[in-house]
């Protein structure tokens, strides 16, 4: 098409948009044409005056055809031409960009790779660069996680691990910026690891009038390719825990297909789940789980195997790395009467080291029932009246007890335990908890993922249901609801229970909530009422939200022990126990600390800087800008590294710095601020290894390269458009120019255009007899 245009007018479609549209005959000229024009009117008017064989329509038709005719050699007599700005040979500079990075290997050109395009047609022997160099001073430079001079492509190794885009063109800009300079040119697939904003990179190359032109290399889809895109999992768990890990997977050419996902730890397989990838979708999104049960930094792994004539084979397995925490989770259990579930849900923790249940139990009032405490004077006064001593806990589980025992006060800082402090908050049913507390209007209603309405029941009118339970499709993939065991799936666990009962009527829960658990309940309340075969309806049983930092979590269930003691459920079943144990773990995994240390990106190439982020707050989770906060990274050979991590001033509480790791392996971090009430501390970990972020998502990002070129001033090309970019450069205006004529007149489609409209006025005239 552009060879055609360029036939038909003369010029390139570039010409006509960046020329100016003037005239070059001189005035007198033009004024003595338009006389001419108004005398030869009058001869045209004769046309409606003859009548012979001609009709109305007939006379219309020559009318206009003679008219087009005579305005066409008007406007060629006017001379109409192009004014444009051409960059003067030789003296301005450009500045060619070539990605260096090892997706450029891929070969997806027809059996040749991207790099083999970068050669043929930026070598030093190609025609493309030897057309740049007679109109330019060229620079070429090589980009990848770092960009350098180069004498040519010839020079690249396309070894790079990372690119770093954006980082690139700014550098080269800075590098001629005292030189006349017309434009960069950049030659990439359009990939980008780094973390630079790329609008403040865009801002600067406009505000300076530098054109960025792109040539995309490679495909803008494979045709047969599986890749794990990103895998998205808690950075942190306790020992033992659950791990729910959120899979993209895409894949073009394998629709339909089942293939396995393997997950491993260190190399050891921990869990395992065939996926079937979505058909007319590209992206398949999976939820899987692994129990973890070794402490210390995990290198996990989720990787589909090789499938046969995949195009990328270094994209089927992405790796993240989770700290396994042994630590001790110490959660506040306030219970307001001696009841079972306080008796089973001790039980199920009991042997657990990796969390600590402290029970305060109302006995009569203003009497308590202390066990697990640390100390004689841990809750001694009952219920904390202070958030320093509250946030000493992780969670806190709240059980039958009403609202009225709580002061205003008190019920503020459970909900801030939980938005503000980022604990976990677990309510459980009864008579005296949710609506039938009298928890409507208070405090701690906004923190409950249920609408509770007030105002509090009277016990004669409590609601009373049976729920059989069932998972939701959130809960099926969730850390709280794997109960199952060998080859019985949590699904089939969960249908397995015997129902429960429910005192709480749940008619409503927020917009941000989510069912794990439902519970089937008649229309009558209780199973087996006459109503229960003519409406049914499902209220929660477990349901969750995050609130603030923190969760919340509504378990509306008076009496969960009956999947321990049920008559249907064998001795040996571990349901209840696993389900309270994993709801703890989860709930208090992500409670931060008052340091929370941070690497960004937590896994890096060698050599590469990673920037440390710490969150510091006093004993009531406030964010502290006067700590000194310093950090220690310990290299797996034991070398140490300081680091002086300072304010970062925009943020309250946040503290950062940057060290670059020297030797591959996992490094340990330790984290420690000195703030008024002492010294704490924190530890994350960072690993240093060869990575293969080029090969995600690697395909031609044209989006990207589209948007740098029409931001900038520049032009997009492919590998089959990028023969005129010499010319467009030369066009851009940008350095030193000297304005040139592009006459219009005698383009060949104006001769065609006359002939045309002569041709089609004489046919006519033989077409109905006129002639």
């Amino acid at each position: 098409m552009g060879a055609i245009f360029e036939l038909l007018f003369k010029y390139r479609p570039a010409v006509f948009e960046q020329g100016e549209f003037a005239f070059g005959a001189p005035v007198p000229v033009m004024i003595v044409v338009v006389l001419a024009a108004a005398v030869a009117v009058p001869a045209l008017v004769t046309y409606f005056r003859v009548r012979g064989k001609s009709g109305p329509r007939d006379r219309a038709i020559l009318t206009a055809l003679r008219v087009a005719a005579l305005l066409v050699l008007v406007a060629c007599l006017f001379r109409p031409m192009l004014l444009l700005s051409e960059a003067v040979p030789r003296r301005n500079f450009i500045g060619v960009l070539l990605d260096d990075s090892r997706s450029m290997r891929i070969a997806d050109r027809n059996g040749r790779s991207r790099a083999d395009f970068v050669r043929d047609t930026l070598g030093a022997e190609s025609k493309l660069l030897a057309r740049l160099r007679e109109r330019f001073q060229v620079r070429i430079f090589r980009f990848g996680a770092s960009s350098a001079r180069a004498d040519s492509a010839g020079a690249l190794a396309f070894e790079q691990r990372d690119t770093r885009l954006v980082d690139a063109v700014d550098g080269a800009r800075q590098d001629l910026e005292a030189v006349p300079l017309s434009g960069i040119v950049v030659v990439t697939d359009g990939a980008d690891n780094s973390m630079t904003p790329v609008n403040d990179a865009l801002l600067a190359l406009r505000a300076r009038g530098v054109p960025v032109f792109t040539v995309g290399v490679g495909s803008e889809r494979f045709s047969r390719d599986i890749e794990v895109q990103r895998v998205e999992a808690p950075r942190r768990l306790l020992k033992g825990g659950t791990l729910v890990a959120d899979v993209i997977v895409r894949q073009s050419g394998f629709d339909g297909a089942t293939v396995p996902l393997i997950v491993e730890d260190n190399g050891q397989i921990v869990a395992r789940s065939d996926i079937t990838l979505q058909k007319g979708s590209d992206a398949s999104p999976v939820r899987v789980t692994a129990r973890l049960s070794q402490p210390g930094p995990r290198l996990l792994t989720f990787r589909i195997p090789l499938q046969e004539r995949e195009q990328v084979t270094e994209n089927n397995a992405q790796q993240v790395l989770v700290e396994v925490r042994n630590d001790r989770a110490k959660i506040l259990y306030i219970e307001g009467e001696p009841r079972y579930e306080v008796r089973f849900l001790r039980a199920a923790v009991q042997a657990d080291s990796n969390l600590q249940v402290v029970l305060l139990q109302r006995t009569a009032d203003g009497k308590f029932l202390r066990l697990n405490v640390d100390s004689g004077d841990e809750l001694a006064s009952g219920f904390p009246t202070t958030r320093t001593e509250l946030y000493r806990y992780r969670g806190v589980i709240l059980g039958n007890i009403e609202a009225a025992f709580f002061t205003h006060d008190q019920l503020a800082m459970l909900a801030d335990f939980v938005s503000v402090r980022g604990g976990g908050l677990v309510q459980l049913g009864g008579r005296r908890a949710f609506s039938e507390g009298g928890y409507a209007g208070t405090p701690l209603a906004d923190a409950m993922p249920v609408v509770v309405e007030g105002p509090a029941v009277p016990d004669s009118l409590t609601f009373f249901a049976d729920m059989k339970p069932a998972l939701t499709p959130a809960g099926l993939g969730h850390a709280v609801t794997q109960i199952g065991a060998g080859k019985v799936t949590a699904a089939e666990k969960w249908a397995a229970l015997p129902p429960v009962t429910s005192v709480n009527r749940i008619k409503r829960i927020k917009p941000g909530a989510v069912v794990l658990v439902a519970g089937s309940v008649p229309s009558g309340g209780r199973a087996g009422s006459p109503g229960e075969n003519m409406f049914r309806y499902e209220q929660p049983v477990v349901v969750y939200q995050r609130y603030g930092r923190g969760l919340a979590v509504a378990v509306p269930v008076q009496d969960d022990w009956q999947w321990k003691m049920g008559a249907e459920v064998a001795e040996d079943d571990a349901s209840f126990d696993t389900f309270w144990r994993q709801m703890l773990r989860w709930v208090t995994s992500d409670t931060p600390t008052r340091v929370e240390a941070r690497a960004m990106p937590d896994q890096v190439n060698p050599r590469t800087p990673i920037q440390l982020r710490a969150e510091v707050s006093d004993s009531a989770f406030e964010p502290v800008n006067s700590a000194k906060v310093s950090a220690v990274a310990i290299a797996p050979s034991g070398a140490r590294q300081d680091v002086a991590l300072d304010w970062s001033v925009d943020q309250d509480g946040e503290y950062g710095g940057t060290f670059t790791p020297s030797e591959e392996g996992v490094y340990r971090v330790r984290v420690t601020a000195a703030t008024a009430s002492g010294e704490v501390a924190d530890t994350t970990f960072v690993r240093a290894a060869p990575l293969d972020a080029e090969y995600t998502m690697a395909e031609m990002r044209r989006p990207f390269l589209q948007r740098v070129a029409d931001e900038t001033g520049g032009r997009f090309y492919t590998p089959a458009t990028v023969g005129t970019l010499p010319e467009d450069i030369a066009m851009t205006k940008r350095g030193v120019t000297v304005v040139s004529q592009k006459d219009l007149w005698d383009m060949p489609v104006i001769f065609l255009a006359l002939v045309g409209l002569i041709s089609a006025e004489w046919g006519y005239r033989k077409m109905r007899g006129l002639a």
